[in-house]
């Protein structure tokens, strides 16, 4: 599993990825290829300390006509087959409730570390992936944290160490263009985690996915 225990009710992994749907499955697949560690939990009930926001009211990635929805479906089929074949640790029956950035982290980390609250316990991770939140709450996410957002939101969540899949500002992203999302996001956070490693292509089945 990509876990590993911690102190009572704590597990520390290398990122957490809010979303057991296409986009967070998307992106576990890819941080499993690249050899990084990863927990998949289902949702997230409170963004920031202190602003709760109901999840049926978040942004989605759903298919607008029948064939996107056949693509999507065909690829989720394959990624949740890719999941379970390679052990990743995805939690469908887990909520995160609460989003916390962590004072005291590595003093060589160049983001926050963060502390996801669920009802079984806390994972600590240097990365969080989100995949069903809008760019309003996201923003407002950010200012609580007492951090200047800027013109570029994706820009401003890196910093800190949070990346996005499958969020659209004014449309939700095609099937295609979230695996795409999920590739550059694997990317980067690999390119932190193992930052002497060489680039390598996209090889086995997941690569077939990719466009």
């Amino acid at each position: 599993m990509s876990s590993m225990p911690g102190s009572a009710g704590t597990e520390q992994t290398t990122t957490v990825i809010i979303g057991t749907g296409l986009s967070g499955l998307a992106v576990a697949a890819e941080l499993c290829r690249r050899g990084v560690d990863s927990i998949v939990v289902d949702g997230l009930d409170l963004l920031g300390a202190a602003q709760p926001a109901n999840t049926a009211s978040l942004q989605r990635c759903d298919a607008a006509d029948s064939v996107s929805l056949r693509e999507r479906n065909e690829i989720l089929r394959h990624l949740r087959n890719y999941a379970a074949s390679h052990d990743v640790d995805v939690r469908n029956t887990t909520r995160a409730i609460q989003l916390t950035m962590v004072d005291g982290g590595s003093p060589l980390a160049s983001a926050p570390q963060w502390e996801v609250h669920t009802p079984t316990g806390i994972l600590v991770a240097d990365h969080i992936v989100l995949t069903r939140c809008a760019h309003s709450q996201l923003r407002r996410m950010i200012n609580d944290f007492g951090m200047a957002v800027g013109r570029n939101l994706t820009a401003a969540m890196r910093a800190i160490g949070i990346y996005l899949v499958g969020v659209g500002e004014l449309i939700t992203p095609s099937p295609k263009e979230v695996l795409r999302q999920a590739k550059t996001v694997g990317q980067a956070i690999s390119a932190r985690v193992h930052p002497d490693a060489v680039a390598q292509p996209a090889t086995g089945s997941l690569a077939a996915l990719t466009c």
